[in-house]
C-alpha cells in the first residue's frame, strides 16, 4: 500500500518546524477500498451530496463554472499575506470582484490583528489547530476556535472549515469536527487523474454515506464509515506531471522536482499544472486546487529567498487560467455555498457568496473593525518573548496555549468584550474543553452581527440589519457570455523577470502593523539556536 509521507525540512521558517505538509506518492484510494454506495434520490442538496465525479445538481459540465480553489496554511503574518497578495491582489473574477481564498490558521507566530483584517477583507479563516499537530486532539481544535474568536474577533459561526496539519487525520478527527459544529474538512487527497476511469476526483460531498477518499490511508474509513450526516469532505485535488500516477504533486507543487528530474524546473511545473487544469476543465470540471504554504514564497521574510522565476511561473499559470472562459478563483467557503445551491454560469448573479461586499462604516467611527482607519489607536501590542502580536481585543496576561487558549485580559488595559462561557461556545458537545473561556461578562461577536460592526469595547453591534451592512460592488453577469473571463492578468508584481518585490500587504489601504525593532533579530537568533539543537539531536540518532 502506498502511504502518505511527511516531508521533513529544516529551515528558517515561522514557525521553525520539522515538517510543513503532507505529500502523496501514489493512489490513496480505490473503488474496492472505498466500497462506496450512495442513492442520489435520497441524498439531495443542500444537506446531502453523494461523492460523484459529475457536477452537483445534475448540471452539465458546460454549464458549470471552473473553480480554482486557493488556500494557505499555518501562521498569519504580514510576510505570508504579502506572499498571497503577489498572486491575487491584482486579479478580478468575471464579476469584477477580487478573488478570495481560505487561510487555515495555526496560532503559533500568528499576528491576530492581521487575521481580523484578512477576514474583514472577505477571505475565509479556517482552523488548522493551535500548535500544528497532526491527528489533533479535541483541545488543539477547539482551543484554536476559542483563540481566533477571542483575539481576532472571528465569529464562531464563520469558522466552518478545518485542515489537519501534515494532512494527518483519523476517523476520530472527522467525528470530533462534526460534533464541534464544523461544516467541512479538507485534508483528504484526490490522487488519481480525472482522465482515469477509476478516478477519486470527486466533487465535494457529505459523509452521510462515509468517506470515498483516502481509503488506503485512514484506518476505519470508507465502506460506509464514518456516517456524519451533513458534514462535508472537500478533497484536495493533486496535479500530475508527465509520469502520470507516478508523478503526483499536492501541496506547493513548485517546490517539487517535476518529471523525475533532480532539480526544480519552473517551465516543466507550469506545463503539468496547465495539463492537469485542462483535464479538469475539459472533463467534469472538478475544482482545481492551489494549496500553499505561503512562507515558502515570501520575499519579505528574513532568510527565505524564493526564486523570481517560481513566483512568475505561478502568476503565469493564473494569467493563463483566467484567460479561459468561466474560471473563478475562490475560497472553499465560496465553493461550499455554490455546492449547496448550484447555479449555471448564466445564473451566477444569484450566488451571494461570489459577490464583493464592502462594509459601510463611518471613517470617523473608532471601532475594532479590521479597517485601519477605524481601529487606529485601539490596537494593543502584546509583547511576549516567543513572539509578540497585535490585537484589537485586549492583550492576554500570558500567551494563549492549548490548556488556556483565552487567558484573562491584562490588568490596566481598556476592557474588551471578547469571550463567552464554554457552554455558549460549544453547545453541541457534552463536555466542553476545560480550557474554554470562563469570563461570562465577555461576549463573542453575536450571531446577528459581523466582525466589522462589532465594538468589543462597548460590547455592542453597530449594525444588525441589511440596511446598514454591506454594499455590493460586483458587476452583472449576463446569459449572453459577456464578462465571463477574469481580469487583472498580466504576470503579477514580478512579471518579465524583474528583480522587484511585491507590494506589501496593506489592509484596506491602511498601514500594516509593524512589530517592534529587535523582534526579527531575536527571532532569527532563536531560530538558529533551535536549528542547532535539532541538528544535534539528529546527529545522535
Amino acid at each position: 500500500m502506498l502511504r502518505r509521507v511527511l516531508l521533513l525540512a529544516f529551515g528558517l521558517l515561522a514557525p521553525l518546524a520539522l515538517a510543513q505538509d503532507g505529500s502523496v506518492t501514489g493512489a490513496t484510494s480505490s473503488a474496492a477500498a472505498a466500497g462506496y454506495s450512495c442513492d442520489p434520490s435520497k441524498c439531495q442538496l443542500p444537506k446531502c451530496n453523494c461523492a460523484s465525479t459529475s457536477p452537483p445538481g445534475g448540471l452539465s459540465p458546460s454549464d458549470v463554472p471552473m473553480f480554482v480553489v486557493f488556500t494557505a496554511d499555518d501562521a498569519v503574518q504580514s510576510y505570508t499575506l504579502d506572499a498571497v497578495n503577489q498572486f491575487l491582489a491584482h486579479r478580478q473574477n468575471p464579476n469584477g470582484c477580487p478573488p478570495k481564498m481560505t487561510y487555515y490558521v495555526s496560532l503559533n507566530f500568528t499576528n491576530y490583528t492581521l487575521v481580523t483584517d484578512w477576514f474583514v477583507a472577505g477571505n475565509e479563516i479556517a482552523d488548522h489547530t493551535m500548535t500544528h499537530v497532526g491527528t489533533p486532539p479535541q483541545d488543539e481544535v477547539n482551543g484554536n476556535l476559542i483563540a481566533l474568536n477571542a483575539l481576532a474577533g472571528i465569529p464562531l459561526k464563520s469558522i466552518i472549515g478545518f485542515r489537519a496539519p501534515f494532512l494527518n487525520y483519523s476517523v476520530d478527527t472527522l467525528k470530533l469536527l462534526a460534533s464541534s459544529g464544523f461544516t467541512y474538512e479538507s485534508s483528504s487527497a484526490s490522487a488519481i487523474p480525472v482522465t482515469d476511469p477509476g478516478t477519486d476526483a470527486f466533487w465535494p460531498y457529505t459523509l452521510d454515506n462515509g468517506m470515498a477518499n483516502d481509503c488506503l490511508e485512514v484506518d476505519g474509513s470508507c465502506k460506509g464509515q464514518p456516517v456524519l450526516p451533513g458534514f462535508w469532505e472537500f478533497p484536495m485535488y493533486a496535479t500530475f506531471d508527465s509520469r502520470g500516477t507516478e508523478g503526483i504533486h499536492l501541496m506547493d507543487p513548485w517546490l517539487d522536482n517535476p518529471n523525475g528530474q533532480t532539480t526544480i524546473n519552473d517551465t516543466a511545473t507550469l506545463e503539468y499544472m496547465k495539463s492537469t487544469f485542462t483535464d479538469h476543465y475539459n472533463g467534469n470540471r472538478q475544482p482545481f486546487g492551489l494549496y500553499t504554504h505561503p512562507v515558502h514564497l515570501s520575499t519579505t521574510y528574513p532568510g527565505v529567498n524564493p526564486s523570481n522565476s517560481t513566483i512568475n511561473m505561478i502568476n503565469q499559470f493564473l494569467d493563463w487560467a483566467q484567460e479561459q472562459q468561466n474560471v473563478w478563483i475562490v475560497s472553499n467557503a465560496q465553493l461550499l455555498s455554490w455546492m449547496q445551491n448550484p447555479k449555471t454560469i448564466a445564473e451566477l448573479d444569484q450566488v451571494d457568496a461570489l459577490k464583493c461586499s464592502t462594509p459601510q462604516i463611518d471613517p470617523s467611527t473608532k471601532i475594532c473593525s479590521g479597517i485601519p482607519q477605524n481601529e487606529a489607536g485601539l490596537l494593543s501590542l502584546c509583547p511576549f518573548s516567543d513572539f509578540p502580536f497585535y490585537t484589537c481585543y485586549g492583550c492576554p496576561e500570558v500567551e494563549p496555549t492549548v490548556d488556556n487558549p483565552n487567558p484573562n485580559q491584562v490588568d490596566g488595559q481598556q476592557a474588551r468584550f471578547r469571550c463567552a462561557s464554554p457552554l455558549l461556545l460549544f453547545p453541541s458537545i457534552a463536555a466542553p474543553p476545560p480550557s474554554a473561556c470562563v469570563l461570562t461578562n465577555r461576549l463573542p461577536v453575536p450571531t446577528n452581527c459581523s466582525t466589522p460592526f462589532w465594538d468589543p469595547i462597548a460590547g455592542k453591534c453597530l449594525c444588525t440589519s441589511n440596511d446598514c451592512a454591506f454594499v455590493d460592488n460586483s458587476r452583472p453577469i449576463g446569459a449572453n457570455g459577456a464578462n465571463l473571463t477574469g481580469g487583472g492578468t498580466g504576470g503579477g508584481p514580478l512579471a518579465g523577470g524583474s528583480s522587484g518585490t511585491p507590494t506589501p500587504f496593506v489592509p484596506f489601504n491602511g498601514r500594516g502593523y509593524v512589530l517592534p525593532s529587535g523582534v526579527w533579530p531575536a527571532t532569527i537568533c532563536g531560530a538558529l539556536g533551535a536549528l542547532a539543537g535539532v541538528l544535534g539531536v539528529v546527529g545522535r540518532l
